[in-house]
């Protein structure tokens, strides 16, 4: 009988889906990851179904839905419980499982299945507060922060920077490159390869803060980008300058900033983060091929949402744009399962992080197909005329920024629940979503068919959304993280 294949998961914090090299970005240099894509499947429509840090590694880490998994929104400090996850499930499979970096959960140190985990949550502002309890409070909990004071002093922090976790402002790194938690990450994953059981299968997730805020890339890859003329933002006709004259030059604006300036630096750092993860990558590509694990080790790759980046004005995520919603998937080193000729492949099925739990059980022999919402992509791979869906609703509770949407391969709408202002774009001829065409007698019929959609999907909800014919706005969302 083959032996189970290695399982190394790569996540990254709000990476867009398409600054990427291998996705033909003008600009971002991935010379690691383009080599993954390379020898491998790359989803091209890959979505974040609830676009924010904790809703969407809920979704990932449960194989559910945004409405099952009970988080559609941001909302810290609420307990984390659920009967079956990632790490759990492929430890019953035979799995020794490690995560390194990133979980964000709550509590903060909740394993969720795995056997470790070796934390970096990144600078969040709800493990700071003087009130939090001290054993919850990241300079003890954060792995990271605990090796940066050993390693430079009590008063060592990222903050040492000025810059915020949530800021488009930019500048480079403080200390040496080795301190910089994407290189920590990385040496801690180098680590566990050397000292792993080499008669166990591994799942190992290497969970990336970056590229999200702070802005912060060493100086060398930031050197690589703030001199280049950098492609602008993508600013859409259907929006105002009504936010961004208010709040753009407010430093953690949802607006990025007013000043050309500081655009180009923000975009700047945030290429320049990405060209330093991926080089980080290499050095992890490189000890599975030193260690004798690479033809036997399956390597996925995603993030858990993307980056606005100043398209439409707009910074963070959150909303149902393309910048903020659609994120990379790629899955590398299929050979490692039996499945070969599957090299340079793009699939362009809607695909979302739901897929990702059911996608590794399947991987490690574990198949499940009744406890999840997500799809084993292991099945459009041998078959990509075996589509997980036709189309995926998204959602995010945000105030008056509430929104709900439907998107395919082809075309997204968009309802504003706060409002009821509805959008339509045609992914096609306007990837970039830079004309509204919900007015527009041509796409009448089409529209009425995803509005009706969107009603399917939320007929029965609790915050009444709908009475099953129609739309109705202006409902607050419910307590379903509760």
């Amino acid at each position: 009988m083959k032996k189970q294949p290695n399982i190394l998961f790569i996540m990254t914090d709000q990476l867009r889906g398409d600054s990427l090299g291998y996705a033909g970005h003008k600009d971002v240099k991935t010379p690691y990851l383009d080599t993954l894509a390379a020898k491998g499947v790359d989803f091209t429509h890959a979505y974040s179904a609830c676009p924010s840090c904790i809703a969407a590694r809920a979704a990932l880490l449960t194989g559910l839905s945004p409405e099952h998994n009970k988080r559609v929104g941001y909302e810290d400090d609420v307990p984390w419980d659920y009967d079956r996850t990632l790490a759990g499930e492929l430890s019953k499979a035979g799995y020794y499982t490690i995560c390194v970096g990133k979980m964000h959960v709550y509590p903060v140190r909740r394993y969720l299945g795995f056997d470790n985990v070796i934390l970096h949550d990144g600078y969040m502002h709800a493990s700071r507060y003087e009130d939090v309890p001290y054993y919850a409070n990241q300079f003890y909990c954060d792995d990271y922060f605990h090796w940066l004071k050993k390693e430079l002093g009590a008063d060592a922090d990222s903050t040492y920077t000025g810059l915020d976790c949530n800021s488009w402002v930019a500048r480079s790194w403080c200390y040496d490159e080795k301190y910089h938690p994407t290189n920590w990450v990385t040496d801690n994953v180098l680590d566990f390869l050397r000292r792993r059981d080499p008669d166990q299968p591994f799942f190992l997730m290497a969970s990336y803060l970056k590229p999200h805020p702070p802005l912060d890339p060493p100086q060398y890859y930031f050197d690589r980008y703030i001199g280049k003329d950098l492609t602008k933002p993508y600013i859409g006709s259907w929006e105002t300058k009504e936010y961004i004259e208010r709040d753009g030059h407010i430093f953690d604006s949802k607006t990025g900033p007013m000043d050309p300036e500081l655009v180009h630096e923000m975009r700047a750092a945030y290429y320049a983060l990405i060209t330093h993860l991926d080089h980080q990558i290499g050095r992890i590509i490189q000890a599975l091929i030193e260690h004798r694990l690479y033809e036997d080790t399956i390597i996925v790759f995603s993030s858990d949402h993307g980056e606005e980046l100043g398209d439409h004005y707009m910074f963070r995520k959150s909303r149902p744009y393309e910048g903020s919603c659609h994120i990379p998937m790629l899955i590398s080193n299929l050979e490692a399962m039996g499945i070969t000729g599957k090299q340079n492949m793009k699939i362009d099925s809607v695909v979302e992080l739901r897929d990702i739990m059911p996608t590794l059980l399947d991987i490690a022999g574990a198949r499940d197909d009744e406890h999840y919402d997500g799809r084993s992509l292991i099945d459009v791979i041998r078959n990509p005329e075996d589509r997980p869906r036709t189309y995926l609703h998204g959602e995010h509770s945000y105030g008056p920024f509430s929104n709900h949407w439907i998107v395919t391969t082809q075309d997204k709408f968009i309802w504003l629940s706060e409002s009821g202002e509805e959008q339509y774009f045609d992914l096609v001829d306007d990837p970039h979503e830079l004309v509204n065409r919900i007015d527009d007698p041509a796409k009448r019929k089409r529209i009425d068919e995803m509005r009706k959609l969107l009603v399917k999907e939320l007929a029965g909800r609790s915050e009444g959304f709908t009475d099953g014919t129609r739309l109705i706005p202006g409902r607050p969302y419910g307590p379903l993280t509760k």
